[in-house]
């Protein structure tokens, strides 16, 4: 394997332990990672079209980026702020919002995706 290959196999293998650190040590993660098997299973149930699991898809995706995201803030102010700083409060508390708003945006696609098929499937 080429130089060239060998860097980006390791970067792609950091980025992946990176990914299964944040689903381990965040509790949030593990939360995030289970309603994304929920909602991919009943997306199969329901045979969603293409359309339909592509909006699933980015709304899974905004929520995964967010907490990876915040999980990266939290520990770089953490290690910058071991003690209280109301700077490093704010930091933190943003980038926990950043997530809040992805998760309710993700909501909102996943009624509007998920509830009308399932509404006729169950009750139709």
């Amino acid at each position: 394997m080429s130089g060239w290959r060998s860097r980006e196999v390791r970067s792609f293998g950091y980025a992946l332990r990176g990914v299964a650190e944040a689903v381990r040590g965040e509790r949030h993660m593990r939360f995030h990672l289970v309603a994304a098997i929920v909602v991919a299973a009943v997306a199969c149930w329901l045979r969603l079209d293409a359309e339909d699991w592509l909006w699933l898809i980015a709304a899974i995706g905004s929520v995964w980026v967010a907490e990876l995201f915040n999980t990266a803030i939290e520990r770089v102010v953490d290690l910058a702020s071991p003690d209280f700083h109301p700077l490093a409060k704010a930091a933190k508390d943003t980038a926990s919002g950043a997530v809040l708003v992805a998760a309710a945006f993700s909501a909102v696609i996943g009624f509007v995706v998920l509830g009308p098929p399932l509404w006729e499937r169950c009750f139709g």
